[in-house]
C-alpha cells in the first residue's frame, strides 16, 4: 500500500500563466440547512484556495437566513437558486453534495436527481449525501468521503482498507475513508489501487475539519483525476493540521485549518 507524501502535490494540475478565470476549476457546492450553516462555509472556504469559481446553493427552507450567515463570513462564493441549479451544475467541473444538508426526503431527491441528470459530471459526496445516495448512479465519476460510521451506512459493511478497495471496485467509485482514529491513516482506493495518508492528528476531531477536506477534494477534482484529488486533499488537510499542532498543540479549529491549508508545500 502506497503512503501519500508531499510529492503528490507536484502531480496536481498547475494553472498556466496565460489562463483565464474559470479555466482552473468551477465548483458547485450544495449544502447547508436551517441548523447547519458552518459546514458549507468551511467547504467553500477551503475550495476557494484551489478553484477559480465557487457556486453555492442551499435547499434549506430558510436559505435566505443561511445565505446571510454565510455572507457574514465569506465572499468567496456565488449564490444560485433552485431555478438555476441545473445550469450551474452543467457549467461546473465538479459538484460537492451533502455538507450540512441534513437527512430528509428533500436531500435524497436533490442528491440523486443531480447524479441522474448530470451523468457526465464529477461529484464528491460527503456527510448527509452519503446516507441517501443511490450507489447505482456512481458510474466512475463519484468520490465518497465517509468516516467509519458513514462507510457502514453507505455500503453495509465495516470499514477497512480491504473493504474500501472492494466497495470502490464494486460500485465504480473513489473511496476516501477518513480513518485516522480507527486505522491510523486515511484510506484511498479506486478499486484497483490503495493508498494511505498518515498526516493529521487528534486536534482534527473538531467540527468542520471534514468539511474542509471535502471542499479541498472537490476543488482539486475539478482539474485532476478523482483518485489524485482524494490523495492530495487528504495529505493537504492532515499536513495543515500537523503544522497547526506544532504551534498550538490541540488548540486549533476548522477556521484555523482552512487558513493553514494554503501554507502547505509553500
Amino acid at each position: 500500500m502506497e503512503t501519500v507524501s508531499a510529492s503528490v502535490l507536484k502531480r496536481l494540475m498547475r494553472p498556466a500563466p496565460s489562463s483565464r478565470k474559470g479555466e482552473n476549476g468551477i465548483l458547485l457546492v450544495v449544502g447547508g440547512s436551517e441548523k447547519y450553516h458552518g459546514a458549507p462555509f468551511y467547504a467553500v472556504e477551503a475550495a476557494s484556495r484551489f478553484a477559480d469559481l465557487i457556486f453555492f446553493h442551499s435547499p434549506a427552507a430558510e436559505h435566505k437566513a443561511l445565505l446571510l450567515e454565510m455572507r457574514k463570513k465569506s465572499n468567496e462564493f456565488i449564490w444560485t437558486d433552485a431555478r438555476g441549479l441545473d445550469a450551474v451544475a452543467e457549467r461546473a467541473d465538479c459538484v460537492l453534495l451533502g455538507n450540512g444538508m441534513g437527512v430528509s426526503a428533500g436531500t435524497k431527491k436533490i442528491v440523486n436527481g443531480l447524479l441522474r441528470r448530470h451523468r457526465g459530471k464529477r461529484f464528491v459526496l460527503d456527510a448527509d449525501a452519503l446516507k441517501v445516495a443511490d450507489k447505482k448512479l456512481f458510474r466512475g465519476r463519484v468520490m465518497v468521503t465517509p468516516h467509519a460510521g458513514e462507510f457502514k451506512a453507505l455500503f453495509g459493511s465495516n470499514a477497512s482498507a480491504a473493504e474500501a478497495k472492494k466497495q470502490a471496485r464494486k460500485w465504480n467509485c473513489i473511496v476516501l475513508l477518513k480513518g485516522k482514529a480507527d486505522f491510523g491513516a486515511d484510506i484511498i482506493s479506486d478499486g484497483v489501487h490503495v493508498a494511505k495518508n498518515v498526516t493529521g492528528n487528534a486536534g482534527m476531531t473538531k467540527g468542520g475539519t471534514g468539511d474542509v477536506l471535502a471542499g479541498l477534494a472537490a476543488a482539486l477534482a475539478c482539474k485532476n483525476s478523482l483518485f489524485l484529488a482524494a490523495c492530495a486533499a487528504a495529505y493537504l488537510n492532515g499536513a495543515a493540521g500537523d503544522r497547526l499542532f506544532k504551534r498550538f498543540g490541540f488548540r486549533y479549529n476548522a477556521s484555523d485549518l482552512v487558513k493553514e491549508v494554503a501554507c502547505v508545500g509553500s
